[in-house]
């Protein structure tokens, strides 16, 4: 999933930065918003579970009729509502995200974050809530059956990702695109023949395109986390305990049917 975006956005940067005072958008959440308890975790603006996450990156989050939705801010509501807190979601750059400056600004990031190593040097994770590997999508047409077959030929990534680096590995010369949404478009368009990256995003983009096809998977081993600040157990519990609720009573496998259909595994 989503490493890092070597080009930042000034206008999501203001946005993380003016979080602790301002709720940019929001979304969902209860109707009747009130503090967490006392015995919850403090949250940076009262009655308000502030998110950091980088929109679009559909179907996780993006914009819909004036409103930010997908996967992910499905989790975070159900996070918010036993929290007994409005949803504020902030749009971030993923960069922020990534480096745990969002966190300054936000009460947990939740934007497709695979758990590395790295990234638990600067801030804690919640337990999993999805596994999410790598996958090969090309155009029927193109005549790419492995990603050997693709050697030579025009394929796309995100740049700075987990497919990037994978792509980057088996020795394809990819084309860089800023953002998923650039990357589908291309591929749809014929402009390039195939794309590397997560399961989630283009098992979805292509599912109903005859002209497009899943060639190959890789098990990466890839699980995605929300990122916490640093030492706040008591956010972590919080968090922890919401995923095991959803988890548990099924709500969070509808989540995963209704946003991803047959594109991931899980």
């Amino acid at each position: 999933m989503q490493i890092s975006r070597s080009v930042l956005s000034g206008t999501k940067m203001a946005a993380v930065l003016a979080a602790g005072v301002l709720a940019l958008t929001a979304c969902g959440g209860s109707s009747t918003p009130a503090a967490s308890s006392e015995s919850g975790p403090k949250l940076i603006n009262a009655g308000k579970l502030t998110v950091c996450s980088d929109v679009p990156y559909e179907p996780f989050e993006f914009q819909k009729d004036g409103k930010i939705v997908g996967f992910d801010m499905d989790i975070a509501n159900e996070v918010a509502k036993d929290l007994k807190a409005e949803l504020n979601v902030v749009d971030s750059s993923f960069e922020a995200i990534e480096t745990g400056t969002a966190l300054t600004g936000c009460d947990v990031s939740i934007s497709s974050i695979s758990i590395t190593d790295v990234r638990k040097n600067v801030m804690d994770f919640s337990n999993p809530y999805m596994d999410d590997d790598l996958t090969l999508v090309a155009t029927s047409s193109s005549g790419i059956n492995n990603l050997d077959g693709a050697k030579g030929k025009k394929v796309g990534v995100q740049q700075a990702t987990t497919g990037a680096q994978y792509a980057k590995d088996k020795g394809i010369d990819a084309q860089q695109f800023e953002d998923s949404g650039l990357l589908v478009q291309a591929l749809k368009a014929g402009t390039i023949d195939a794309a590397v990256g997560n399961q989630s995003v283009l098992g979805y983009a292509i599912m109903g395109d005859s002209k497009l096809k899943r060639v190959e998977d890789y098990a990466t081993g890839e699980k995605l986390g929300i990122s916490i600040k640093k030492g706040n157990t008591a956010m972590a519990d919080a968090v922890n305990a919401t995923l095991k609720r959803i988890t548990d009573d099924g709500t969070l496998k509808k989540f995963q049917t209704t946003w991803f259909g047959e594109a991931t595994k899980k």
